[in-house]
């Protein structure tokens, strides 16, 4: 392995709570992708943001699953994948080139894309550039960064401010402090989040992302934005938008204009949530997720 490669120890994900998932691994350029496979069916396919990864999505699997073959990827730098430990190394054009070579390399077509925090950007910018590959989107607590102002809450501009000044990110802290109950959040759980970032070279992905929000639109990955948000303009294809109602990062408004922008798109607000409504109203997203396309299909 290259001395710029970390690889997180197998024994940092020994016993994780309620997370009895087979690990499965694809490589490119010698690189390991780390991802989730579980149950039969349309692939589903779960992108992670910061600094979380496919452990995020383990409240709601189970549910999925029975209808949906459920494909949950951890990003370079991130999960049991592989981290580059340069920061300068990542950029939305690697990851959104990871995400093409990933579902290629796993022949994925038909997809229901699930996103959430960069998974958005990432995920959308992907259905707006391979529209045949994708049946349906459920966009979760996620917005179109493009570096105009009305992108950019004040909570996302204070959470890169933060990152920036804080290198040693503490990443299980960082997901208890963004939910409703912080007490409902048990310490191995924390410590889940915290298993693949043992040392601080471990960290440069989580590091990394932050720093790349575009503040202006001239900035990288801000063109990609604002092009795939034309694309969702005359999107004909089922949409789902879930976002809870206590993100200071992606505020409920920020779902209903992409409710509005996207052509016959569907809102929900989730009550009872922060910023990673996944690991707080799984199991509801789930059954949202169920009758929407139960809905649709008939």
């Amino acid at each position: 392995m290259a001395s710029d490669v970390y690889r997180t120890p197998d024994d940092r994900f020994a016993e994780l709570p309620d997370f009895p998932f087979a690990p499965h691994y694809v490589e490119i350029d010698e690189l390991r992708t780390h991802y989730l496979d579980e149950g039969r069916g349309e692939p589903m396919l779960f992108l992670h943001g910061e600094p979380t990864w496919s452990f995020l999505y383990r409240r709601m699997i189970p549910f999925l699953s029975s209808r949906f073959r459920c494909i949950a990827p951890d990003y370079i730098g991130f999960g049991r994948s592989d981290k580059l430990t340069r920061v300068g190394s990542y950029s939305f054009a690697f990851h959104y080139e990871r995400l093409e070579r990933f579902a290629d390399a796993l022949g994925l077509s038909g997809l229901t894309l699930v996103m959430q925090d960069w998974g958005g950007p990432l995920g959308l910018r992907y259905a707006a550039m391979h529209r045949d590959r994708v049946a349906r989107l459920v966009i979760l607590n996620t917005g179109l960064m493009s570096g105009e102002a009305a992108t950019l809450s004040p909570g996302l501009l204070k959470w890169r401010e933060y990152a920036e000044r804080t290198p040693d990110l503490p990443i299980g802290q960082i997901i208890k402090r963004s939910v409703v109950d912080r007490g409902a959040l048990s310490d191995d759980v924390v410590a889940a989040y915290d298993a693949p970032f043992p040392t601080l070279e471990s960290k440069a992905g989580a590091r990394a992302f932050p720093a790349l929000i575009p503040t202006t639109p001239d900035a990288p990955g801000a063109a990609a934005m604002i092009a795939t948000r034309a694309t969702l303009a005359s999107w004909d294809k089922p949409v789902l938008i879930c976002f809870s109602d206590s993100d200071p990062v992606f505020p409920p408004a920020v779902g209903e204009a992409l409710a509005r922008l996207i052509p016959g798109a569907i809102f929900s607000l989730i009550r009872g949530a922060g910023h990673f409504l996944q690991e707080e109203k799984g199991p509801e997203i789930s059954a949202e997720i169920l009758a929407f396309v139960r809905d649709r299909h008939r």
